[in-house]
């Protein structure tokens, strides 16, 4: 049974950074497909950030160039780096796993941004963002 964990969350002030990290289990590193999801109140479940096991990346337009996903198989986590943090940034956020994964084809054609395609999730982490 795989099994996600998020930490990191908090508040911060707007332009500034914070990490979150995803301890993941029960899964083979090799064979999985990671996204960040967040969702705002009143508003749906939306892709960040996914990577897959060959460490392809892709990212929303909202978050390039400010957010970076990263995982470091030797101690199964998943990792998001926000940085230059906005007032819209504020959301819920999730570690999500796509278990035995797809094809690479599939994922990066978009399916990688879409919640229903993941069959694993975190609880969450609050991210805050003041301005």
């Amino acid at each position: 049974q795989v099994q996600l964990v998020e930490s990191g969350g908090g508040s911060v002030q707007a332009g500034g950074s914070l990490r979150l990290s995803c301890a993941a289990s029960g899964y083979t590193y090799s064979n999985v497909q990671m996204g960040w999801f967040r969702q705002a109140p009143g508003k749906e479940r939306e892709g960040v950030a996914g990577i897959d096991s060959v460490g392809n990346t892709v990212y929303a337009d909202s978050v390039k160039g400010r957010f970076a996903i990263s995982k470091d198989n030797a101690k199964n986590t998943l990792y998001l780096q926000m940085n230059s943090l906005k007032a819209e940034d504020t959301a819920m956020y999730y570690c999500a796993a796509i278990f035995p994964s797809r094809t690479t084809l599939w994922w990066l054609g978009g399916n990688w941004m879409k919640p229903e395609n993941y069959n694993y999730w975190g609880q969450g982490t609050q991210v805050t963002v003041s301005s």
